[in-house]
């Protein structure tokens, strides 16, 4: 890769944001208008990243990437200027709007994963693991698009459940599965989510229906003992996991190795029905990523068992964990309250669901809180 090249790619990138952020000051390498740092978040970029890039010592490869991303940004601008274009001559939101909403999350939550797809992958620095979260947030948080129902859009009567579940949900607590493979001892941890929920007003005229566009942060850890699946499981409840497996610190367990992160976009839908909740759901994007493999290597004492292992994963993700891309089996909830106009934030929804993993059915709990609320006041 000659300089020449570089030079090229660097001015391209800087031409490019120019057009988003105003003039580049070539001597201090920064914006007019806006920081670096809010320049590479909008990029999901870590500012070490960003700083390579904009300092012209990033690899070609990089340049390459980051122009794709910011060609999404340009293409996400041009958008919203003409949504507001068409906005002018629209007295409402109506479903256009919705659809124009939905398709630019989409899009850019598809793009994301794409962009993490892509070739000439740089190693996965620690301050970037939260940023496959941050495009979503930015989806529903950002000055543009606002997904959510509005109070003043409510019927006269207010009768229309679901804009007290509008916002931010949480996972409340982590679960772990054991995986059936032809080789035992993988573990499956699900060890955080953030759910960002809306009305599906396109959908139903009764507020009955809200969707969830869900990022999960799962792990893959590895038991050197490879104890089969009955060895966690309830005796006579072949379903259930047992408590002391559930509660397990595995991180201070020696014979436990974590191997992956597994990083998933999912898409729930929910339907209240009285005193009820019904999810339903299917992944619509993941992308696992190893951990160092020289650190591996030093907790497993093998190079074969680590490439052993890698191949392993990238079947289940290619296989078992197609488990969780299919529509989800989960028991309807209790809403969290009979009088929907008096839920509120702290407030949970807890399904039981169960996992296929090979031959087996194993239950799991997963537990939503509702931790940042849209709409907080009380239609009247």
């Amino acid at each position: 890769m000659s300089q020449e090249n570089t030079a090229s790619f660097h001015k391209e990138f800087v031409t490019k944001l120019e057009s988003i952020y105003g003039n580049f000051n070539s001597d201090k390498n920064k914006f007019e208008s806006t920081s670096n740092s809010k320049i590479a978040r909008d990029l999901c970029y870590s500012d070490s990243q960003f700083s390579r890039l904009i300092n012209n010592t990033a690899s070609e490869g990089e340049f390459k990437r980051a122009l794709r991303n910011v060609n999404r940004l340009l293409n996400e601008k041009r958008l919203e200027t003409e949504h507001t274009a068409t906005a002018k001559s629209d007295s409402g939101p109506g479903r256009n709007w919705i659809f124009y909403v939905l398709g630019v999350i989409i899009i850019a939550l598809l793009g994301y994963l794409a962009f993490t797809f892509s070739e000439e992958p740089e190693e996965i620095e620690v301050t970037e693991k939260a940023s496959r979260a941050q495009m979503l947030e930015w989806s529903f948080e950002n000055q543009y698009i606002k997904p959510y129902v509005k109070l003043k859009e409510l019927p006269a009567d207010c009768n229309y459940p679901c804009y007290k579940y509008q916002g931010k949900w949480k996972l409340k607590s982590e679960y772990r599965i054991p995986f059936f493979r032809e080789r035992n001892g993988f573990h499956y941890v699900a060890k955080d989510a953030v759910m960002y929920a809306r009305c599906m007003d396109e959908s139903s005229s009764d507020g009955t229906l809200f969707e969830g566009y869900e990022y999960q942060l799962h792990e893959i850890w590895y038991d050197k003992r490879e104890f089969p699946i009955d060895s966690f499981l309830v005796e006579g409840k072949k379903t259930r996991t047992r408590e002391e497996y559930n509660n397990a610190d595995l991180a201070k367990n020696k014979n436990f190795v974590k191997v992956a992160l597994v990083h998933t976009f999912f898409r729930n839908e929910f339907s209240i029905d009285s005193t009820l909740i019904n999810r339903k759901g299917k992944a619509i994007g993941r992308d696992i990523e190893f951990l160092s493999e020289d650190g591996l290597v030093e907790k497993l004492g093998s190079d074969k068992l680590v490439d052993e292992l890698k191949s392993e994963i990238n079947s289940i993700a290619k296989n078992r964990l197609e488990d969780f891309s299919k529509p989800i089996s989960c028991e309807p909830t209790e809403v969290p309250n009979t009088d929907f106009n008096y839920i509120e934030e702290n407030d949970e929804l807890v399904f039981k669901c169960q996992f296929t993993t090979g031959r087996f059915l194993v239950d799991y709990e997963k537990t939503f809180v509702l931790e940042d609320q849209y709409i907080n006041n009380i239609c009247r």
